[in-house]
């Protein structure tokens, strides 16, 4: 396996995989929008997407994607592990470890102070992978809220 950073001109890497995630966290099937979606963040420099490709060839079987965060207070660009996604029959072979290693060596190169990610409750699986490799749960006892408001309305 090998792992890109892609560019503007390699969105078609991920742009399948990206439909797959969306359907995992009960979306719609929609090819249009996951590559409109991945070719704005790309074309508007927005996220940082890694592929992982299986050896000798240019078949993405895994992506992640990453947000910046910036920090006012620590004056610092951190990152927010926004999306990760293996193909079902790729799992359990260390790639979606490998993809997290890659956006955590990204991220410490360029400056990062932390890197934050969120899962769904029910997601054991990535939950256990997360807490493996050294991810901890915030407390919300001594950590900040996260607040949301639905502006649509």
């Amino acid at each position: 396996m090998t792992i890109i950073k892609i560019n503007k001109t390699q969105g078609e890497l991920v742009y399948r995989l990206f439909d797959k995630y969306r359907i995992f966290y009960k979306q719609a099937s929609d090819m249009d929008i996951a590559r409109k979606f991945i070719q704005e963040r790309l074309d508007n420099n927005e996220s940082v997407i890694f592929v992982a490709l299986e050896n000798g060839t240019d078949q993405a079987v895994g992506f992640t994607q990453l947000y910046p965060k910036y920090s006012s207070m620590r004056v610092v660009k951190n990152w927010i592990l926004n999306d990760l996604f293996v193909e079902e029959t790729q799992r359990k072979k260390g790639i979606g470890e490998s993809l997290i290693k890659t956006a955590m060596d990204f991220a410490r190169e360029n400056g990062a102070k932390f890197v934050e990610l969120s899962t769904a409750i029910d997601n054991h699986t990535a939950q256990s992978l997360y807490e493996q490799i050294g991810f901890r749960k915030l407390d919300p006892e001594t950590d900040f809220f996260t607040y949301r408001m639905d502006v649509t309305k």
